[in-house]
């Protein structure tokens, strides 16, 4: 869209070395951006929606959201790939990036790969008992991935997870003009090498935007946002309908007497394995001074 036939507004879809590409609804363009962005200590990042003057990109439009490691912002949803081994499920390191999403409202999702490898009932059961959208990728059945390019269609989204677990190759499927490098599995490592070397939003042709990012078993969820022990329970979507109803007002719901999240751990309604990543996930943010946000 242009305004006053001058100021271009696009989407950031590359950043390599300070050099970006915008796209509009009519156009591509490589352009740098204005040097008062470093003075702010900001930059675009993949995903912004910006304005583009004379050639550089002038201005940074609002986010919706923003995570630092991979940098992308306005994101509706994140695509995890969860391969049952070859690296094996770590729900832990999961269960941490959810969160992750659920504080910047963005749609969690799981893919789960090499289904026919190892058990995935376990994960499925899981993700589906919270209400995350759970996805069995069958490559011999093409609907159990084109399912997932249907709820993606006109979308910013992002794919990653454990290095190995088949993030490029489902892309791939889904797409085959995208044509994206996969990874050996290491056996000695158990995961593949990391082929992602940067970020880049690919259009589908039902307007989705993707982006295939590293494997997250090298980042560290604090390099995405540091989530104060006050907001984290929040972040926990199966929590929700307990949160008021402890015993104590105070309650970390992590060992207390009379905590309605405990009791229903016991009970079966809330997964185990769930409330273990919150405790840990607890544990770890009392440990975040204030002046470390």
């Amino acid at each position: 869209m242009l305004l006053n036939g001058e100021i271009m507004v696009g989407t950031v879809i590359k950043s390599i070395g300070g050099l970006y590409t915008v796209r509009s609804f009519d156009s591509i363009l490589e352009c740098k951006a204005r040097g008062v962005f470093r003075k702010e200590n900001v930059s675009p990042v993949v995903g912004d929606s910006v304005e583009v003057s004379n050639g550089v990109i002038s201005k940074i439009l609002p986010r919706k959201n923003f995570i630092v490691r991979p940098p992308l912002a306005n994101l509706d949803a994140m695509v995890f790939v969860v391969s049952t081994t070859k690296p094996s499920p770590n729900l832990t390191m999961l269960d941490k990036f959810i969160a992750v999403c659920e504080y910047k409202n963005i749609t969690p999702m799981v893919a789960i790969t090499k289904i026919d490898l190892a058990d995935y009932n376990k994960v499925s059961t899981i993700y589906n008992s919270i209400g995350v959208k759970v996805f069995t990728i069958d490559y011999s059945q093409p609907q159990s991935y084109l399912a997932l390019k249907d709820i993606l269609s006109n979308k910013i989204s992002a794919f990653t997870g454990n290095s190995g677990a088949g993030k490029s190759t489902l892309l791939n499927a889904i797409d085959s003009s995208l044509n994206l490098p996969t990874g050996e599995i290491s056996e000695k490592l158990g995961r593949g090498r990391h082929t992602t070397r940067h970020v880049e939003l690919y259009q589908l042709d039902n307007n989705a935007l993707i982006a295939d990012t590293a494997g997250f078993s090298t980042f560290e969820t604090n390099r995405y946002d540091i989530i104060k022990k006050e907001n984290l329970a929040h972040c926990f979507r199966e929590f929700i309908p307990y949160l008021g109803k402890c015993r104590f007002n105070d309650c970390s719901h992590t060992k207390e007497k009379g905590c309605a999240i405990i009791e229903a751990v016991q009970s079966g309604d809330i997964p185990k394995s769930r409330h273990s990543s919150y405790c840990e996930m607890f544990e770890n943010a009392k440990l975040i001074k204030d002046w470390e946000l």
